[in-house]
């Protein structure tokens, strides 16, 4: 009868299926663009380090390095830097690490729990008690071992659909471990590229604040002789004040950038050395890689976040489903108890049993939990369509930015050379006296802005070609980020707590 009964429930397990509904990808929305105008194939270029043209090849594949493509030796080694020694990055490598140990702890729920007890009792009866005559005291020990073995029998496929909502809370880590790595390595990329910017567009102050210097020398010179009269020296007094005045919030921009820089390499801002990148050692791709709009859903690691929390809240909705249902438990015990020899014959004791548990009367307790994990999988459903309409928003945005900017760049330095022509012809006409020392200060201003402005739209271009990589997913697919941290630890011994070097560090 027993053997009966354990096959008929295996085959009754083996046979019964996971309740609620099994998770598939969304499929990626069905357009062949991420804009409704043409793209151009290639943009403008302009005659300036980073103004060359950029082309897109569609379907092309990201590397994983993209940041490389700048061809910057001290950028790759911000960026190596920052991956090796940001707390953010650690800290997702353990997330990932913990959430595989908890599915790992779930998938024991899936097999019979068996537990070991032994127990020794010394015992001593009172000469009243003993029964015997003459009375006499009785000592003796009563030894007892036993093992018991309890199995949840998984009918409905709870604990399945718990194991499976792990699994996927592991997934959603693994995909935020990558959106750590992308978010980590494009803001590095943008702030040394910023930084460099900063530091041409002081250099460019500074040189203009030298030569305006040098042109009041002159202007004083002429008013000392009475060619020139006081306003001219005063208006020029105030071009020179006017050029001081923009160079110290440049600094502080400077300086606040250092510091944000130091914190993305997981230094201290005490712990800057002083290595920056410069705009004239980069190198502006000329074709950059455009995933086709299928893949975006595959690539974006925010993406494949927002699926996997839509898996775990499928998974969800099939655990409250078989919480409705009966529940069904096996139990049974072996053991011995002896006041001597354990596992004779004699002291042999055994017991088997089945249990069968419904919730009669909760309330609604467990339907509406139920129901608000089926409204959860409907929020995290809308949830991931808004991540998705954002991915595309983000490409569509970069191709434009683009574009544009290279336009932009290309203006910026024809203004750049015709302002810079039209100083040099003021100050050749006021040295013959056509046009009054007025026209120097507004040439001087407009040459001023459009360099300063020039220097802006170059690093732009950079900035540009990051996000667009950023928007893509940054081509984690190529690379491996997981560490041993992320992974569970398979020699640590039972009883191990946190890692020496852990400790150490706490120290």
């Amino acid at each position: 009868m027993v053997p009966w009964t354990g096959v008929s429930l295996a085959g009754l397990l083996l046979a019964s299926c996971a309740l609620g509904p099994d998770f598939v990808s969304p499929s990626g929305p069905a357009v062949d663009g991420y804009s409704r105008e043409r793209r151009p194939s290639a943009t403008e270029s302009a005659p300036t380090p980073g103004g060359n043209s950029q082309g897109f090849e569609t379907g092309r594949d990201i590397p994983g390095a993209w940041w490389a493509l700048f061809r910057s030796r001290q950028l790759n080694a911000f960026v190596e830097e920052a991956i090796r020694n940001h707390p953010d990055v650690q800290a997702a490598q353990f997330a990932l690490r913990y959430a595989r140990e908890n599915a790992l702890a779930q998938q024991g729920s899936l097999f019979p729990q068996v537990t070991g007890s032994a127990s020794a009792e010394r015992d001593r009866v009172s000469t009243s008690q003993s029964g015997q005559w003459p009375a006499q005291a009785s000592t003796y020990t009563l030894y007892n071992a036993s093992v018991s073995v309890s199995y949840a029998l998984d009918i409905w496929g709870g604990t399945r659909r718990s194991v499976e909502a792990l699994q996927a809370q592991a997934d959603y880590q693994g995909f935020k471990l990558e959106a750590t790595y992308l978010t980590l390595t494009a803001n590095v990329v943008t702030a040394a590229i910023t930084d460099a910017s900063l530091r041409d567009q002081i250099l460019a102050t500074e040189e203009i604040i030298k030569a305006e210097t040098d042109q009041l020398t002159r202007i004083q010179r002429q008013f000392d002789i009475g060619a020139i009269s006081k306003s001219d020296v005063l208006s020029q007094e105030a071009t020179l004040a006017q050029a001081k005045a923009t160079l110290a919030p440049l600094q502080k921009q400077l300086a606040q950038q250092r510091n944000q820089l130091m914190a993305y390499l997981g230094r201290l801002p005490s712990q800057d050395r002083g290595e920056h990148v410069t705009l004239a050692d980069l190198r502006l791709p000329g074709r950059l890689p455009l995933s086709l709009p299928s893949r975006l859903v595959r690539q974006r690691p925010d993406i494949r976040q927002a699926e996997a929390t839509l898996h775990q809240a499928t998974a969800t909705v099939g655990v409250g489903i078989a919480n409705l249902l009966p529940q069904l438990t096996l139990s049974g015990s072996y053991g011995s108890t002896a006041p001597e020899r354990l596992f004779s014959p004699e002291t042999i004791v055994w017991s088997a049993a089945s249990s069968v548990s419904q919730k009669i009367f909760d309330g609604g307790t467990l339907y509406h939990t139920k129901e608000a994990d089926v409204a959860a999988f409907e929020q995290d459903l809308a949830l991931y369509k808004s991540t998705v309409v954002t991915a595309f928003q983000n490409v569509a945005d970069s191709l434009r930015a683009i574009q544009y900017d290279a336009a932009t760049l290309k203006a910026q330095a024809a203004a750049e050379k015709a302002t810079a022509d039209s100083l040099a012809m003021a100050i050749e006409q006021f040295k013959t006296g056509a046009v009054p020392y007025a026209n120097i200060i507004n040439a001087q201003q407009s040459y001023l802005n459009s360099r300063v402005s020039r220097i802006k739209a170059q690093a732009t271009r950079f900035t540009d070609t990051a996000a667009l990589f950023q928007s893509l997913g940054g081509g984690w697919w190529n690379r491996v980020d997981e560490t041993p941290d992320a992974l569970p630890r398979a020699n640590a011994g039972y009883f191990a707590g946190t890692d020496k070097k852990t400790e150490d560090a706490l120290r």
